[in-house]
């Protein structure tokens, strides 16, 4: 054995009861699992870990994580490693860098500068999903990651950011890309329902789409059209079109949110039972927080991004059209906003691009506005402007009892919808799997600790259709973490979010410690998962 850990209460992934045993490592696969009251001597190998109070359970899966460029920018990337992530899910919401033309790449990278940077530290030295994938394998990556094929970006390289149905010819193109991102590895295809220029596609136009996704076995992960008004037909919709494809549904950041949603979480779960008890392949993703976290201009209605980037930043500058974007967000109810009139007590600015706007980090938009004796709007205005879109927010609009609800369903995975960007991101980025483990499993009892495993292995893990991952079983992949079921927490809050958890030891990729003792070393032992054919 390469490795051996010994003692552990091993959790194995399934949802099984736990059990003690040693479990041997060889050549980046578990070898050997003895367990406690086995006969025959026990294994022996070159290093050994007394993992005496420790838990030994699969590497966590990040169902919905934003780190496309952190990846590249920060070897360490330790905000995830120490959580005992081993996978990450990226090209989510429907944007992100692959596959693209010069112009789609520019056009993207301004999009979602509040998510990932403007990627001026970055060589874009890849153009296809495939040459995306080489691309972290050839500079080696902290931890493994798995691609979505964004389909806002696809239809931007196709037609740009029209507001209009797509032309049979732009169809096929789009078509065309997909199945060339699935065919190099991609695992399926997200959307943004919510964010332009994604937004502009019709269920007809979504189906045809997902259709290729699944002849090529993926599955389709969207944030679909609503989170507030209009929730559960949102997620009807997703339902009802992808078993018009007969592509499986992963639901991004599942919940229900706003006022209007308070307490209904009971009516999405009853939704999805029914749709799953008629034969609809649905799993879903949630992050164990309240608040949510997105960009400021996406609360704006999807007719004032019409254009792109410049064309937003030319209507926010005209009176005129920034009254009718005013009224529109406080008084109709933007889509961008899920329909809902917007509270400006509830957004909160959590990053700027611009430093010198930086004063702005930590108030809510209300807040500022009173400080300067004026209107809400004429401060989410000027910040807009001024940090030319770049600005990150919270949204203080969940509800503790949908969040537990939604939790505790048999298809729910985790997922941290982690954005690392900004002053003050948000604290699920580092805090998601602590946080199960923790708050969840062991202080609220919201699900027994060996059920709250497997929502963040095995069942992600069989979505992801990985042969050899997921689970502690012998031949499988040596991606495992060991934490203190006693001591485990999320270390990161709303003020200090980028504080690391405790109770997570070690953490293995491929066998090799990526954290020891609690410390990230300096193994760079993930690469490219591509879809299983």
């Amino acid at each position: 054995m390469d490795l051996v850990i010994q003692d552990a209460r091993v959790i194995d992934g399934t949802g099984g009861a736990s059990y003690r045993a040693d479990v041997g490592v060889h050549e980046g696969r578990i070898t050997t699992i003895h367990h406690e009251g086995d006969t025959g001597p026990r294994p022996a190998g070159g290093q050994t870990i007394d993992a005496q109070g420790l838990a030994l359970a699969p590497g966590f899966i990040d169902m919905h994580a934003h780190s496309d460029l952190a990846l590249l920018r920060d070897p360490e990337h330790t905000a995830k490693a120490a959580q005992g992530v081993t996978l990450e899910v990226i090209g989510q919401d429907g944007l992100s860098y692959a596959p693209v033309d010069d112009r789609t790449l520019a056009q993207v990278r301004r999009a979602i500068t509040g998510w990932n940077g403007d990627g001026s530290d970055i060589d874009f030295d890849w153009r296809t999903v495939g040459e995306y994938l080489d691309r972290l394998d050839r500079q080696g990556i902290a931890v493994n990651a798995a691609y979505l094929i964004p389909q806002g970006t696809v239809r931007m390289y196709a037609l740009g950011w029209d507001d209009r149905p797509a032309t049979p010819a732009e169809i096929d193109r789009m078509k065309q890309l997909v199945a060339e991102g699935m065919r190099e590895g991609a695992v399926g295809m997200s959307s943004g329902l919510t964010y332009t220029p994604g937004m502009y596609a019709d269920d007809s136009e979504l189906t045809e789409l997902c259709k290729v996704v699944a002849r090529f076995n993926g599955y389709y992960c969207p944030h679909h059209r609503s989170y507030g008004a209009g929730a559960l037909q949102a997620y009807e919709e997703m339902v009802n079109l992808t078993r018009t494809a007969h592509c499986p549904l992963h639901l991004a950041h599942a919940t229900m949110n706003f006022g209007v949603n308070k307490g209904k979480a009971p009516d999405l779960l009853a939704l999805l039972d029914d749709a799953l008890a008629g034969g609809a392949d649905i799993t879903l993703d949630t992050y164990p927080y309240t608040p949510g976290c997105t960009t400021l201009v996406a609360m704006l209605p999807s007719w004032a991004s019409e254009g792109g980037p410049d064309s937003i930043l030319a209507r926010l500058q005209d009176d005129e059209t920034a009254e009718k974007i005013r009224h529109h967000m406080e008084v109709i109810g933007a889509d961008g906003c899920h329909g809902v009139p917007i509270e400006w007590d509830t957004i909160e600015i959590s990053g700027v691009s611009d430093p010198g706007l930086a004063s702005c980090v930590g108030k809510t938009i209300a807040r500022s506005a009173a400080q300067r004796g004026e209107e809400p709007w004429v401060t989410a205005r000027r910040l807009l402007i001024n940090d030319k879109l770049g600005s990150t927010i919270l949204q203080h609009v969940g509800h503790e009892e949908n969040v537990q609800a939604i939790m505790r369903h048999r298809v729910h995975t985790g997922g941290s919808d982690g954005i690392l960007q900004g002053f003050k991101p948000h604290p699920r980025a580092y805090g998601t799997f602590p946080q199960y483990l923790g708050r969840y499993a062991r202080e609220l009892g919201v699900m027994p600790l060996e059920e709250t495993v497997a929502h963040l292995t095995s069942r992600p893990a069989a979505r992801l259709r990985l042969p050899d991952r997921g689970v502690v079983r012998e031949g499988y992949r040596a991606d495992l973490v060991l934490f203190d079921p006693e001591t485990v927490a999320a270390g990161s809050t709303f003020e200090a979010p980028r504080t690391l958890p405790t109770g997570i030891p070690h953490v293995l990729i491929d066998g090799k410690f990526v954290m020891r003792d609690g410390l990230r070393t300096d193994v760079l032992a993930g690469r490219s998962v591509r879809r299983t054919p």
